[in-house]
């Protein structure tokens, strides 16, 4: 049986590159995720990507995710700390999902270190730059046996 991911991101990922490139590296969004779709090739699992800046498009985009995906690579961005909403709806998905983060949150600013989603994921990766997003996927496909 093929294998479904979903990769998801939250605000302002879509300007990775030139974001802060000190704190989110050099990488574009576009270019992560050219990798992801490599490395998911390579075990035959299909792979669909959606970034918003918008709260309720991400709660849409896991919701929908039910009716495909066998699980989801989350970095939720700033919504990590705030949103009650997203926590809910990884909890209504039934997927396993893996928050990640590019930066390692914990060594940064204090209103970073709590997260209202770590709770109802798999697991939580972050700190590796661009590759917090591939071990996120190892770490799901190992997880759904892919």
């Amino acid at each position: 049986m093929a294998r479904s991911i979903l990769v998801l991101n939250g605000p302002n990922l879509n300007l990775l590159g030139t974001r802060e490139p000190d704190v989110y590296g050099a990488t574009t969004l576009a270019e992560i995720i050219a990798g992801l779709r490599t490395r998911a090739s390579e075990h035959g699992v299909e792979l669909r990507d959606i970034q918003s800046n918008h709260e309720g498009e991400l709660v849409d985009a896991l919701h929908d995710a039910r009716d495909w995906a066998d699980g989801v690579v989350f970095n939720p961005g700033a919504y990590t700390h705030t949103s009650v909403a997203l926590r809910d709806a990884i909890s209504a998905c039934g997927l396993p999902v893996v928050e990640t983060h590019l930066s390692n949150v914990h060594a940064r600013e204090e209103f970073r270190h709590t997260s209202m989603l770590s709770a109802v994921c798999l697991g939580v990766v972050g700190g590796f730059g661009r590759h917090s997003y591939s071990l996120a996927l190892d770490g799901l496909l190992d997880h759904l046996g892919a």
